[in-house]
C-alpha cells in the first residue's frame, strides 16, 4: 500500500499508535506518559518516557511496560530497576519473575545475594537443590 505524496510502503497495521502526556512536569518529564503503538506521521515506534511510564517500551521513574527501565519501579516483561518485576526482572536490589536478579533475588532462574528459586546462584540461596541457613531465616522472615 502506498500512501499519497510519497512512495514509502507502510502497513494500516504500523499506523496504529496512542500516545497520552500529562500537562503537569516534574523536571521537565511529564507526570504521565502513555505511548502505545507507532506514531501516524513518523511511522516511528512510540516511547514512553516521564516519571509514571506505561507503553510497550518505557524510560521513567515507574515504568509499566513490555520494554521497561524503571529508575525506581519497573514491571513488563522485560525490566530493569531498582525494584524489577517481569519475566525476566533485572532488579539492582529487588528482582521477582521467572529469570530474576539484584541483592534479593526470587524466580525461577535467580542470581542475588540472598536468593530464593527453583534454580539459584549467590550467597545465600533456598533453592531446590541448597537450603542455606541465613537464606532460610531471611525468607521466612519477610514471608
Amino acid at each position: 500500500m502506498e500512501t499519497a505524496g510519497n512512495n514509502k510502503k507502510t502497513s494500516p497495521v504500523l499506523r496504529w499508535g496512542f500516545e497520552w502526556k500529562a500537562k503537569a512536569k516534574i523536571f521537565g518529564l511529564p507526570l504521565v506518559h502513555i505511548a502505545l503503538g507507532f506514531n501516524r506521521e513518523t511511522g516511528k515506534l512510540h516511547v514512553a518516557k516521564g516519571i509514571i511510564a506505561i507503553g510497550f517500551f518505557g524510560l521513567g521513574l515507574i515504568s509499566i511496560s513490555w520494554f521497561g527501565a524503571g529508575l525506581l519501579l519497573a514491571i513488563g516483561q522485560f525490566a530493569v530497576g531498582i525494584i524489577a518485576i517481569a519475566q525476566f526482572a533485572f532488579g539492582i536490589y529487588f528482582g521477582l519473575g521467572q529469570f530474576a536478579t539484584g541483592v534479593i533475588a526470587i524466580g525461577q532462574f535467580a542470581f542475588g545475594d540472598y536468593v530464593l528459586a527453583q534454580i539459584g546462584y549467590g550467597k545465600h540461596v533456598w533453592s531446590s537443590i541448597t537450603e542455606d541457613a541465613s537464606a532460610l531465616e531471611f525468607f521466612k522472615n519477610i514471608f
